[in-house]
């Protein structure tokens, strides 16, 4: 993918823009802090901001069921973006936008990307391509979900937050693994004890501590591995490298 020279923020979709294509939304950019937990859209929200993690900021979709837990289904860092990558007009939020590692954040008006849109067909075609990785994480989870075991999907979800964070401390609790799973947090806990006793990783208060990485990937499914073979047949170099 050609790329220009100027100097990007630590995002990994802005860095695969042309120059000509970031110059087209860089003014409308604007640079937050967002702390863990901070809510960026509820169901039903008016989505009117893009927002693009950078360095280690992690954010989450959550779908909330009927019996009051919060699934969550993608992780996003910074090879993407969330909030109206593809659509127009009036955006209804689906479900819950979160930011799961705090961190910097840039974002931008809905409106801005969509006339960068207009304006360049290159523009149009990477955040196309991008909603495509999107939805592929979707279908990776979704059959992850039902074929795999609670073991190998806790492993995924570290490895995961490990790809997209860069670091081998992870802020994952008990419950945070349980809604990733969709199970109850005593499962999770099951597993975190095994791994544990077996020297993969250590525990402490909000977060994960991974010792041995290799071990973490013999323990975990092959989704990830999925998942970045189609981010590089389709927007190759923009999927965090793994450490």
């Amino acid at each position: 993918m050609t790329t220009g020279s100027r100097e990007r923020p630590s995002s990994n979709i802005l860095s695969a823009l042309r120059d000509e294509d970031f110059s087209l939304i860089e003014p409308h950019l604007s640079r937050e802090t967002r702390t863990t937990g901070d809510m960026l859209y509820r169901p039903g929200d008016n989505i009117a901001q893009v927002y693009f993690p950078l360095g280690p900021t992690l954010v989450s979709y959550l779908v909330t069921n009927a019996d009051g837990r919060d699934v969550e289904t993608v992780l996003v860092g910074r090879e993407g973006a969330v909030g109206g990558i593809v659509s127009s007009g009036f955006l209804p939020a689906y479900c819950l936008i979160t930011v799961k590692f705090g961190g910097a954040v840039l974002k931008a008006p809905v409106s801005s990307i969509q006339a960068a849109k207009e304006q360049s067909a290159s523009f149009r075609r990477l955040f196309s391509r991008y909603a495509d990785c999107l939805m592929a994480q979707m279908f990776q989870a979704t059959a992850c979900n039902a074929l795999h075991s609670i073991e190998q999907r806790t492993a995924k979800w570290i490895l995961a937050a490990m790809d997209r964070t860069g670091e081998h401390v992870v802020p994952l609790t008990h419950e945070e693994l349980a809604s990733l799973l969709g199970v109850g947090r005593s499962y999770t806990s099951r597993v975190l004890q095994k791994f544990r006793a077996e020297g993969v990783l250590t525990t402490a208060r909000g977060s994960l501590m991974v010792k041995d990485k290799d071990a973490l990937i013999q323990r975990s499914c092959t989704c990830n591995e999925s998942v970045r073979g189609h981010f590089d047949r389709v927007l190759r170099g923009v999927y965090p490298d793994a450490d």
